[in-house]
């Protein structure tokens, strides 16, 4: 089903979420996997993405062979405490307080429990969701579309007040980005997986789904942030990573 949604209130802070701790092959490069919470002063909590699935947290090993991502990377820390349930409880907060859920995009490491809410629409790329299954990562998983209330994205578009969803495809064919703005901080914007780290830019998104519109894109949020004076949180980056504040601590 799609269906509209909008927040009701602005956003009043921002939280990033610990989802582990992963080596990319290519580099190689160490990364952190990431999801964010945003709550607004009409009490709504909104959770950008969602990690590993569990079972990486059960057996990283096991979880590995069986999606074949080995050929890609190694997990190094994916634990209990990175699952979705414990990240928000940091925040004292429980999955069935989240009231909106949001898909940057559906690879492994964003999408393992995109299943585990219920009671939340989700918002999600037009271009991502007929797909026939999400994208995860080899043709040897077996997730399916959860069974739940989908709002589609397909162009750029005001979610809220101070809450803009952008479609920037590249790095995935429903790639969204994210820019909020709170009222000490001022716009923040959350390149997910369009910007993954700054050298990207310079790389020129070599290895992306289609390069082309991730260097389009990429010149594009890099303007809007300029033109906002955006204080930037890219998707995977190995220089902020260690530094960047994450549950329990909040952007307000």
């Amino acid at each position: 089903m799609n269906m509209q949604v909008s927040l009701k209130g602005k956003p009043v802070r921002l939280a990033v979420l610990d989802y582990g701790f992963f080596r990319v092959h290519a580099g190689p490069r160490d990364i952190g996997i990431c999801g964010y919470v945003i709550q607004t002063d009409a009490g709504e909590t909104v959770l950008i993405d969602t990690g590993f699935p569990q079972k990486y947290a059960e057996d990283a090993d096991a979880a590995t062979a069986q999606d074949d991502l080995g050929s890609f990377g190694q997990v190094l820390s994916v634990t209990s405490e990175n699952m979705p349930g414990p990240q928000l409880a940091k925040l004292g907060l429980a999955k069935q307080d989240v009231t909106l859920m949001i898909q940057s995009h559906t690879h492994i490491d964003h999408v393992g429990d995109m299943a585990g809410y219920p009671q939340a629409p989700i918002l999600i790329a037009a271009a991502e969701r007929a797909l026939p299954r999400p994208l995860y990562w080899s043709g040897k998983q077996a997730m399916d579309w959860p069974d739940a209330n989908y709002a589609l994205v397909s162009h750029d578009f005001n979610l809220g007040d101070g809450f803009d969803v952008l479609l920037c495809p590249g790095h995935a064919p429903g790639q969204l980005a994210f820019m909020v703005h709170l009222p000490e901080t001022g716009w923040v914007l959350l390149t997910s997986d369009a910007i993954s780290r700054a050298s990207e830019i310079d790389e020129k998104f070599a290895g992306s789904w289609d390069v082309d519109q991730a260097i389009h894109h990429g010149d594009r949020l890099m303007k809007l942030a300029t033109e906002r004076d955006a204080f930037i949180i890219f998707g995977h980056s190995p220089e902020d990573w260690p530094t960047l504040q994450k549950a329990p601590h909040w952007f307000t």
